[in-house]
């Protein structure tokens, strides 16, 4: 028997759904949602991103924002796009599309986002929230969107053992987090490139959260039977029989299907749900900002 598939579409479906009536309550204030992006360059990866942002703020009735800087801009000039958006009362939450130019500082650029516009979770002030174990502020969305894809699943987590693979502030130290914490209460080991017999270590867990970069790295073999896998890879193959000459591909060997209880598709599994746990913060935002109790 296949593993059952942890639909990321399915559940992002019923996250904007409960987002809806939050939105029509600030609507009756004539408060509506309001997402900046920015985005610097051509990266197509990064456009694709940036459009589904923007056609979710459609759907769901958030103003958007789209600023398109050349790849040439000088990190001054971004700078003072974030510094205008952040005295904006009328914007609720800033995005700066990662990656940036390699003459720009990507830590230094997050640093300035007003931590309460701060949607993507990145700044200092929201991790550091993670790391008190609270989870009432802006949480890394796609860390956020495997939790909540997990509890769509309805796995439990407490005393389970999980495995997350990777350790980088976008995904894989907030994960092992948000796993941690109180009301999760997951046993967390978190593997990288320095770790000894990765293999062994996800065999030992309940729970396996690839977030490397690393085309099929985790192998049918390296899986405990039952285990839940949620895959967050997407990596670009060389594919000949494609007409683009390229597909998608995750972390994680389709072949743990044979052996996982559950495991998250790529694509159409945590991608999007990170679009929806955007959505969310930036309600959120608009919530606190605006004086509203939120969820």
């Amino acid at each position: 028997m296949g593993a059952q598939v942890l639909d990321g579409k399915a559940c992002a479906a019923e996250v904007e759904g409960q987002l809806a009536s939050r939105i029509a309550h600030l609507s009756e204030a004539n408060v509506t949602p309001h997402l900046a992006v920015i985005i610097v360059g051509d990266d197509p990866a990064s456009h694709v991103y940036v459009n589904a942002k923007i056609r979710a703020c459609e759907r769901l009735g958030v103003r958007s924002t789209h600023v398109a800087l050349p790849s040439d801009t000088s990190e001054a000039d971004l700078v003072g796009h974030v510094e205008a958006l952040n005295e904006r009362p009328d914007v609720h939450g800033i995005l700066v599309q990662s990656p940036l130019p390699s003459h720009m500082d990507e830590e230094r650029i997050t640093d300035l986002i007003d931590p309460s516009k701060d949607v993507d979770g990145f700044h200092p002030v929201n991790l550091g929230r993670l790391v008190q174990g609270r989870t009432d502020g802006l949480i890394p969305c796609t860390p956020h969107g495997v939790m909540k894809m997990l509890e769509w699943a309805k796995v439990d987590l407490q005393g389970k053992r999980a495995v997350v693979l990777g350790r980088s502030r976008i995904v894989g130290m907030p994960a092992a987090l948000l796993l941690a914490a109180k009301g999760a209460d997951a046993t967390v080991t978190i593997v990288h490139s320095r770790t000894e017999n990765i293999a062994d270590r996800c065999k030992e867990a309940d729970i396996v959260i690839a977030a490397v970069g690393r085309p099929t790295m985790v192998k049918a073999g390296w899986l405990k039977p039952g285990a839940v896998v949620v895959d967050v890879g997407i990596n670009r193959v060389d594919d000949e029989t494609r007409e683009r000459g390229w597909r998608l591909a995750g972390d994680v060997d389709p072949e743990a299907a044979n052996v996982a209880a559950w495991l998250s598709p790529v694509p159409g599994g945590v991608g999007p749900m990170t679009i929806a746990m955007l959505m969310s913060n930036t309600v959120r935002a608009a919530e606190t900002q605006s004086g509203f109790p939120g969820e």
